[in-house]
C-alpha cells in the first residue's frame, strides 16, 4: 500500500449502539447521521417493547400460535392433498383398466356378420377409421370425467427401435379438442414404448385452438401399449382432469387460513386478558413502590379476592406498614439524636466559656507556678482548644443532619483559597520537615462556591496530608476544564489500605486507632468536608496505596447547580505503583529506556508527577456507588466536550510546565534543597 493513501477494507464498529466507526472513511459523519435518523423513529417502539411485559407476552403468544397454526395447516393440507390424489389415482386406474380392456377386446374380435353389418366389417378392417371410432366411443362414456388420446407407436415394429416401420396407425387422435402431443408427457410416452403394463404420471391437459382460449388443466395421465385390428401397436392414454380436486384443496386451504387467523387473533386476545389480570396488580405495586420511595409511606394496594395476587397485595401492604413504622421510629430516633447533639453542644458553650476564662487566667499566670502546675495549665489550655473545636464540628454536623446548612456561593479564585490554606499550614509543615508545593496555579481557577466552606475542606486535606506525609513533600494541584474545577492534595506517607478510601469519610473513623493526633483533630473533619462538597454539588474522593501515599481530590462545578460530567484531574496519580508498572511495561515494549522514578523515601524531594497528569488526563466517569458525594449528579461527558476540555487542559499544561522549569532553574541557581 502506498504511503498517504487511505487504507482499504475499513472496519465497521457498533452500528446500532449509536456510533458508526469507519477507519479512514470520509463519509463517516454522514453515515452516522443517517443511522441516527433511521434509529430515532424506532426508539419509542424499542422503549415500549423493553418496558411493557404485557406486550412481550402477547407478541410471543401470537408468534407461537402462528407457528403452530402454520405447522398444523401444512400437515392438514398435505394429508388432504395426499388423500385426494390417492383416491383419484385409484379411481382413474380402475376406469382406465376397463377402457383398455374394452379397446383390446374390440381389436381382437372384428365383426364377421354378413348383410346389413357388412359396412361395419369394412370399417373394422380400416385401422384409421376404426381408431377414430374407438376414441369417440371410449370418450363418450366419460363425458367430462376424462379424455382419451391415441398415439402411433414408436419408430419400430412392436415399438422396438431399429425394427421395420410400423404400418396402420397414421397420426394422433384425441377427444374434446385436446392437443395429444402437448398433453402427454414425453417421459410417459417413452415408458409406454419401452415396457409393457400400465403407466401413469401427472401433467397438464392442453387444448387446441378449436377449444377457444381454454386454460390448461392439471390432470392424471394413464397410458398403455395396445394393438389395433390389424395387430399393429399403438398407445392409448386416459387423461383425468384434477380440477375438482384442485378446487376442493383450495377450499380447504382458504378454510384453514381463515380459521387459523381467527384462532391466532383469539389466542392473542385471550393472552392479553390473562396477562392483564396478572400485570395490572404488578403495575399497581410498582407505582405504589415508587410513591413509597418518594416518601408517601401511607400508600397501600387495593386487595380483592383470595388468590395469589391478593396474598401478594396483602404481603405488600404489611411490608409497607412495617416499613412505615420502622422509618418513623428511625426518624424519631434520629430527630432525638440530632436535637440531643445540638442541645448538648449549645448547653456546653456556657460552662465552656466560664472554664475558658478561668483557664486563660491560669495559663497567663503559669510563670509563677512550679513546673508541674505550669505544665498542667498548658495541657488544660490545649485540651480546651480541642474541646471548642469539637463543639464547633458537632454543631456543624447537626446543621447538615437537620438540612439547615446554607450555601453562599460567589465567584472565587481557588488559587487565593489555596494560598491562605498553605499559609496557615506552614508552621505545622516546618515542624514536620515537609515542603508544600503548588502546581497548576499559573492561570485563574474560577468557580462559584462558598469560600469559607471550600477553605475549610482544603485546610482539612492539607493538614491531614502534612500530618500523615512522613516528612515528605505535599503536592497541591489545581486544574480547570469544561464545566468543572478540581483541587488534588497528594502526599507520600503511609497511604491507605484497600477499602479505606470510602471509610475515611465516616465520622470518627481512623485508619490507625493507635496513632496520636498531633494536631488535635476531632475525627469529624473529613465528614464535614464531604458534606461541604455535597452542598456544592461536587465530589470529594480519596485514593491511596499502602506505603505509597494518598491523594484526595475535590471536584466542584464551575457554575452553581451545574451537573458534573467528570474531573480535570485523575483520581489515581500517574506516579502510583500501578501506573509506573504500566509505564515501564510500555517503555520495555517500545524499546525505550524507562525513566527511573525518584525514591519516595527521600525526605528532601518526593517524586512529583508531571503536569500532564493534571491537564492532559481524560476524566474517567465516576462510579456513583463509590462516590461519597451525590452519585445522581454524575452524567456521561459528550465526546466533543471532552475533546475541548483536553485542548484547554493541554494549553494549561504547557504554561504550567514552563513555570515549573523557571522555578527549578531558580532553585538550582540559589543552591536549593
Amino acid at each position: 500500500m502506498q504511503p498517504g493513501r487511505p487504507r482499504r477494507g475499513p472496519r465497521w464498529g457498533a452500528l446500532w449502539g449509536g456510533r458508526l466507526l469507519q477507519d479512514g472513511a470520509p463519509g463517516g459523519p454522514v453515515l452516522r447521521l443517517l443511522v441516527r435518523l433511521v434509529r430515532r423513529p424506532l426508539l419509542p417502539a424499542i422503549r415500549l417493547w423493553r418496558r411493557n411485559i404485557q406486550l412481550r407476552v402477547v407478541a410471543a403468544t401470537l408468534l407461537m400460535s402462528l407457528a403452530v397454526v402454520l405447522a398444523l395447516g401444512f400437515v392438514v393440507i398435505a394429508q388432504v392433498s395426499k388423500g385426494l390424489l390417492d383416491a383419484k389415482e385409484e379411481a382413474a386406474q380402475s376406469q382406465a383398466a376397463g377402457g383398455f380392456a374394452v379397446a383390446q377386446e374390440k381389436a381382437n374380435t372384428p365383426s364377421t356378420v354378413d348383410g346389413p353389418d357388412a359396412t361395419d366389417n369394412k370399417v373394422g378392417r380400416d385401422a384409421s377409421t376404426w381408431m377414430n371410432s374407438l376414441v369417440k366411443q371410449l370418450a363418450s362414456g366419460g363425458q367430462t370425467a376424462f379424455e382419451v388420446v391415441a398415439l402411433g407407436a414408436g419408430p419400430g415394429a412392436g415399438g422396438q427401435p431399429g425394427g421395420p416401420p410400423v404400418s396402420g396407425v397414421k397420426g394422433a387422435r384425441a377427444s374434446g379438442n385436446v392437443d395429444p402431443t402437448a398433453s402427454v408427457p414425453a417421459g410417459l410416452r417413452r415408458a409406454v414404448n419401452h415396457a409393457t403394463g400400465t403407466f401413469k404420471t401427472f401433467s397438464q391437459i392442453r387444448y387446441t385452438a378449436g377449444a377457444g382460449d381454454k386454460a390448461p388443466e392439471p390432470a392424471l395421465v394413464v397410458g398403455k401399449r395396445l394393438t389395433d385390428i390389424n395387430g399393429d401397436p399403438y398407445d392409448l392414454y386416459y387423461l383425468f382432469p384434477l380440477t375438482q380436486e384442485e378446487e376442493s384443496l383450495n377450499l380447504i386451504k382458504v378454510t384453514i387460513a381463515t380459521a387459523g387467523v381467527f384462532v391466532v387473533v383469539l389466542l392473542g386476545a385471550i393472552a392479553w386478558l390473562v396477562v392483564r389480570q396478572v400485570v395490572t396488580p404488578v403495575r399497581m405495586a410498582a407505582g405504589i413502590a415508587e410513591r413509597l420511595s418518594a416518601g408517601r409511606l401511607q400508600e397501600r394496594m387495593k386487595v380483592t379476592g383470595e388468590d395469589d395476587i391478593a396474598r401478594l397485595g396483602e404481603a405488600f401492604n404489611k411490608m409497607a406498614q412495617n416499613l412505615q413504622l420502622k422509618i418513623q421510629q428511625l426518624e424519631d430516633l434520629s430527630r432525638m439524636q440530632r436535637r440531643f447533639v445540638s442541645d448538648v453542644s449549645h448547653e456546653l458553650r456556657t460552662p465552656l466559656t466560664t472554664v475558658r476564662m478561668a483557664a486563660d487566667v491560669i495559663h497567663d499566670a503559669r510563670v509563677d507556678f512550679d513546673p508541674i502546675t505550669a505544665r498542667s495549665a498548658e495541657l488544660l489550655a490545649g485540651q480546651l482548644d480541642r474541646f471548642e473545636s469539637l463543639l464547633a464540628d458537632l454543631l456543624e454536623i447537626s446543621r447538615f443532619d437537620a438540612g439547615a446548612a446554607a450555601l453562599e456561593a460567589e465567584p472565587i479564585d481557588l488559587r487565593e483559597v489555596v494560598r491562605r490554606v498553605i499559609d496557615g499550614a506552614e508552621p505545622l509543615a516546618e515542624h514536620k520537615g515537609t515542603r508544600i508545593r503548588v502546581l497548576g496555579d499559573t492561570q485563574p481557577v474560577i468557580a462559584e462556591a462558598d469560600s469559607r466552606r471550600v477553605e475549610r475542606v482544603l485546610r482539612n486535606l492539607v493538614v491531614n496530608a502534612v500530618e500523615h506525609g512522613e516528612g515528605r513533600d505535599v503536592v497541591v494541584r489545581l486544574a480547570s476544564a469544561g464545566g468543572a474545577v478540581a483541587v488534588a492534595v497528594r502526599d507520600y506517607g503511609v497511604g491507605l489500605k484497600p477499602g479505606e478510601a470510602t471509610r475515611v469519610f465516616n465520622r470518627f473513623w481512623r485508619a490507625d486507632p493507635a496513632r496520636a493526633r498531633t494536631t488535635g483533630g476531632t475525627g469529624l473533619g473529613l465528614s464535614i468536608a464531604v458534606e461541604d462538597a455535597r452542598l456544592h454539588g461536587g465530589w470529594l474522593q480519596a485514593w491511596g496505596e499502602p506505603g505509597g501515599g494518598s491523594q484526595f481530590r475535590l471536584t466542584l462545578p464551575r457554575t452553581a447547580d451545574e451537573p458534573l460530567r467528570g474531573s480535570p484531574i485523575p483520581l489515581e496519580p500517574e506516579d502510583s505503583r500501578a501506573n509506573r508498572a504500566r509505564a515501564a511495561a510500555d517503555a520495555a515494549g517500545s524499546g525505550a529506556a524507562p525513566t527511573e522514578p525518584r525514591a519516595p523515601g527521600r525526605p528532601d524531594r518526593s517524586p512529583i508527577p508531571p503536569r500532564s497528569a493534571v491537564a492532559g488526563a481524560v476524566p474517567v466517569p465516576a462510579d456513583p456507588t463509590a462516590l461519597p458525594g451525590n452519585g445522581a449528579r454524575v452524567v456521561a461527558r459528550p465526546a466533543d466536550q471532552a475533546a475541548a476540555d483536553r485542548t484547554q487542559a493541554d494549553r494549561a499544561a504547557a504554561a504550567a510546565a514552563a513555570d515549573e522549569a523557571d522555578e527549578a532553574a531558580q532553585e538550582d541557581g540559589a543552591g536549593g534543597r
